[in-house]
């Protein structure tokens, strides 16, 4: 008998991935929780909120129903495109068409990669924020295409600015992605950036694509604004929107692409080669989310800011005053001289026991930021900086 190990090839595809940089920082974090230490773990985007009853009660009814124990039709019942549809009309009076202008997504991270498949051959160019969402990266990675990064720079608001592309990466481009309030730098987008955004993306033939995750998540009285409002945007670009973090329901992976039809035709179509649509019942519930009362939205915010605020007051107490967030659920905070932003994560890990995501995770131009987030209650964001404060490097 022959003991030999078959060892199998992957497609060249598989080598040019982008490291998943969230899994080591998800290792380590459990390591340290596996022996026993009082981990504050603020490194993740993972909500920490229950999803709201009313959608878990639809989500009962959903699976009850035997109408939805077959397949659902592949592009996704017609209840939730409409429901999805009525929302965007109701918050930002966009006008959609539900069945053309609509498609479900397997949550918006799904969306983000599919769209790299769909635009772009063998070394076409997609324009990137730098810092940005590392699964932009995994898209054009898995389309053979090129990133061509935008620097996100505080002095610029963490806009990226279109008159500094090289004309090379704008001949080649095809893709352009956006996402404000952004992650990781928490910032907002004013509606002259997406006028800015339509006009750029018409005179180089680039779709443009708004990362929406953050979009019922603005401080300080400041909603935020929709790609999808500017005039002219549907004709250049969609919007890609996630139940995940408005409704607290990221663990049910229901999210839309939003906008021009001919794109949306062919998410679809895509989309046909790989699934058959979500379970019917989480279609149900998701339905429930959108069209159902919003009170639960308005007091996600309010938390989030309430708990913004005791951080940076204690962060204050410190002697560490950075910029508060505009909006999303994380903070952008430079990290002390002396430091980079691993070396810095790896000190707070290590000597205080708090998780934190290093900014060059992120991108080049994450170097010297550290994100966290907002993602546990007041006493532990309290207790955390407290911890900060005991090593000593802010005076």
């Amino acid at each position: 008998m022959n003991d030999s190990k078959v060892r199998f090839q992957p497609a060249a595809r598989m080598t040019e991935l982008p490291k998943q940089f969230f899994a080591s920082l998800v290792k380590k974090a459990n390591a340290a929780t596996a022996a026993g230490r009082d981990v504050i773990n603020l490194g993740q985007g993972n909500p920490d909120r229950p999803t709201p009853d009313t959608i878990v009660e639809a989500m009962k009814q959903g699976a009850e129903n035997p109408q939805f124990h077959r397949y659902s039709p592949f592009t996704g019942y017609a209840f939730l495109k409409e429901a999805v549809a009525e929302r965007y009309r109701l918050d930002y009076g966009v006008t959609l068409d539900p069945e053309k202008q609509v498609a479900i997504l397997f949550g918006g991270k799904a969306g983000l990669v599919e769209i790299s498949q769909i635009m772009l051959n063998p070394g076409d160019v997609a324009l990137v924020p730098d810092p940005g969402y590392p699964d932009y990266w995994s898209g054009v990675a898995i389309a053979g295409g090129r990133m061509a990064t935008m620097p996100l720079l505080e002095s610029n608001g963490y806009l990226p600015d279109y008159n500094a592309i090289a004309q090379t990466n704008l001949e080649k481009a095809k893709l352009l992605f956006v996402n404000y309030p952004n992650n990781p730098t928490s910032a907002m987008a004013p509606a002259s950036f997406y006028l800015d955004t339509v006009d750029f993306a018409a005179k180089h033939g680039v779709l443009a694509v708004s990362d929406f995750a953050y979009g019922a998540i603005g401080f300080d009285g400041r909603r935020p604004v929709s790609f999808l409002e500017t005039p002219g945007a549907i004709d250049v670009g969609i919007e890609i929107y996630t139940l995940s973090k408005t409704y607290n329901m990221a663990g049910w992976r229901v999210g839309f692409a939003l906008g021009n039809e001919e794109i949306i035709a062919q998410i679809n179509l895509l989309q046909d080669h790989f699934y058959c649509s979500l379970f019917g019942g989480v279609q149900w519930a998701a339905r429930e989310a959108l069209l159902g009362p919003q009170d639960s939205v308005r007091a996600l915010v309010a938390t989030y800011e309430s708990r913004r605020d005791a951080l940076y007051g204690a962060l204050a107490d410190i002697g560490w005053r950075p910029a508060k967030p505009e909006g999303s659920f994380f903070c952008w905070l430079p990290v002390p001289k002396g430091y980079t932003s691993a070396s810095f994560a790896d000190k707070l890990l290590d000597e205080a026991d708090i998780v934190v995501a290093p900014g060059i995770g992120f991108g080049e131009h994450g170097e010297g930021y550290v994100r966290l987030g907002l993602l546990t209650d007041e006493e532990r964001l309290r207790e955390a900086a407290a911890r900060i404060g005991r090593l000593g490097i802010f005076g």
